[in-house]
């Protein structure tokens, strides 16, 4: 292929080196599976840095989902549980998992089952934000649960807070007009 994108035909490797070098620019194989292999008179350093332009726009465009943690111990205050349950709920609409660990200490093992409770507790208080990807499990002296985000409900509140700012918007503009 020609450097403005026309089709050239098949060429002699030498022949194609040569009318490359009259336009000052690089013989680049785009397609070596082909046959016979399919090349293309180009400026290299050009096709490299929108390569890697493409690739980093798709990147951007990943989701990334990191893993948070979060700790509670069973006697938990109510006024921290509700702290902490706000973390775990800012957490989740990021987009994170969370990783809910409940501690213990010397007799507190003997009563797992607070622990659990608080974790049921996290869990119905979260509601349809939250879906629980891995069932709490005694690891020594730890309980953990891993939690993420309902995908579906997260779009859902992301459609009503645009839905909000759009109506906030209008009510300014309407205000400005008087």
């Amino acid at each position: 292929m020609g450097a403005d994108g026309q089709q050239i035909g098949v060429v002699d490797t030498r022949e194609a080196l040569r009318q490359a070098r009259e336009l000052d620019l690089d013989l680049v194989e785009v397609a070596p599976q082909a046959d016979p292999p399919v090349c293309r008179i180009m400026d290299y350093g050009k096709f490299k840095y929108e390569r890697d332009v493409r690739q980093k726009e798709a990147r951007k465009k990943q989701s990334r989902t990191g893993l948070k943690e979060i700790k509670f111990r069973p006697k938990i205050d109510p006024h921290d549980y509700a702290t902490k349950k706000g973390h775990v709920t800012r957490f989740l609409e990021a987009g994170n998992k969370v990783k809910v660990t409940i501690m213990f200490r010397g007799r507190e093992m003997a009563h797992t089952d607070l622990g659990r409770r608080i974790l049921d507790r996290l869990v119905a208080d979260l509601g349809e934000l939250v879906v629980v990807e891995a069932m709490p499990k005694q690891e020594g002296r730890n309980m953990i649960m891993v939690i993420s985000p309902n995908k579906r409900h997260l779009d859902g509140l992301a459609k009503q807070r645009a839905q909000e700012t759009k109506v906030v918007g209008t009510a300014a503009a309407s205000d400005e007009g008087r």
